[in-house]
């Protein structure tokens, strides 16, 4: 068959370990058949990052704000252990935190739903779509110890030069420890609440946005208080229109009241709590490995990832040769999310139409039994024993599939 053409390249950011290794066998197997793939390639991999002392990140960032639309595989933000195993240069920060920073913009997160695969708390009959700050907070914030008898302050200081407050965060009067500064600003928060409020109406979703405002009075309620606002000013008759409504609550209200609903709702957090709600959301609808995910800028930039780490362990594993049976969809579903958005801002309805059949296959495949380990557990469907299938094998029924 004639290969799909594209006109515009998709950015292509490569990561780390078993995803790495996934990420070449989905184009191999599943894209590049079909598709005349035009990518403009950044290696993420962490030897790389830090043979380029990062730049390339800011690089891949700077090309997705060019071209529009980028994939992104997991990556390894290291920790001591890893500077360690790696021998890095130095502790270098989160890929998606800086790729966010440049990017800004919200991430949304919805769960991968196939018929068979029981969610582990069985109300959830409809997705619970997580919204995500993309901004600032503890992934852009700065951190340093302090040894006994040191104090450390929260200066603001004004554009004359002249210092407008400084407050005592502690004297670390008995012992030493560590101190962290985070901050965010009102266009980003404006932006994050503006992309939550368009989603849920694009959804018909109602809106919960949680954060600790009894805690955090002036941080936290200063997010609170963007989303009120804009909500009164600009969305308020939309939402009744619509038949949805916005409602604020607190972190762990927030928890107690997902953990009884029935799905169907758009739950915006902070970047951390994001960060944690959506890895527990995936979890209990059964998979990591089964949730989109993707960065949606204000001045219109996609970037297209899943959800979940590296799988270290199965790495190990295929390492040394062994079998692994790692769950790619999430992967295979950054890919089509690329592949539809390119598709659709090139007018190329039929690259849009091949990443939706991609999709379909995928889902089918599972729904027809054939799937990785992760699933198996989770697989109930009347007459369908489910086969666990290796990484590649998994890859080659959805080929046959699609």
């Amino acid at each position: 068959m004639q290969k799909i053409r594209m006109k515009t390249p998709l950015v292509e950011m490569d990561g780390d370990e078993m995803t790495r290794v996934l990420w070449q066998w989905i184009k191999e197997i599943l894209i590049m058949p079909y598709v005349d793939l035009k990518t403009e390639y950044y290696d993420l991999g962490l030897e790389n990052r830090d043979a380029t002392d990062d730049k390339v990140t800011v690089d891949a960032a700077n090309a997705n704000k060019k071209y529009g639309v980028g994939v992104k595989c997991a990556t390894i933000t290291p920790n001591a252990q890893r500077v360690e195993e790696y021998k890095l240069k130095q502790m270098w920060k989160s890929p998606n935190g800086t790729i966010r920073k440049i990017l800004d913009g919200t991430v949304f997160r919805a769960p991968i739903l196939a018929k068979g695969i029981t969610p582990y708390i069985p109300t959830w009959t409809a997705p619970i779509v997580l919204a995500r700050h993309a901004y600032g907070d503890v992934y852009s914030s700065v951190e340093a110890a302090a040894e006994q008898g040191d104090s450390a302050y929260l200066s603001v200081v004004g554009a004359d030069g002249k210092e407008k407050e400084k407050i005592l965060v502690h004297s670390f009067a008995k012992s030493g420890g560590v101190v962290q500064g985070m901050h965010n600003t009102d266009e980003s928060i404006s932006g994050f609440a503006r992309s939550c409020f368009q989603y849920a109406l694009d959804l018909k979703f109602p809106l919960w946005f949680a954060t600790k405002d009894t805690i955090s009075k002036k941080y936290d309620h200063h997010f609170k208080d963007i989303f009120e606002e804009l909500y009164e000013k600009e969305y308020k008759e939309k939402f009744e229109a619509s038949g949805i409504y916005y409602m604020y609550t607190l972190i762990d209200d927030a928890v107690a009241r997902i953990v009884r609903s029935n799905g169907g709702v758009l739950w915006a957090c902070k970047n951390y709590d994001g960060d944690v709600m959506s890895d527990m959301v995936a979890t209990a609808y059964g998979s990591l490995g089964m949730m989109t995910s993707v960065l949606v800028s204000p001045d219109g930039n996609y970037e297209y990832e899943a959800a979940h780490g590296t799988v270290t362990r199965h790495y190990y594993k295929h390492r040394k040769g062994e079998e692994t049976s790692t769950n790619s969809v999430a992967t295979i579903f950054a890919w089509t999310g690329a592949l539809a958005k390119r598709g659709e801002l090139d007018e190329i309805p039929e690259l849009t139409a091949f990443a939706k059949k991609l999709e379909k296959a995928t889902v089918k495949t599972i729904e027809e039994g054939k799937m990785t380990g992760d699933l198996v557990p989770l697989f109930k469907a009347e007459g369908i024993a489910p086969q666990k299938l290796n990484s590649r094998e998994f890859l080659q029924a959805i080929a046959e599939k699609l």
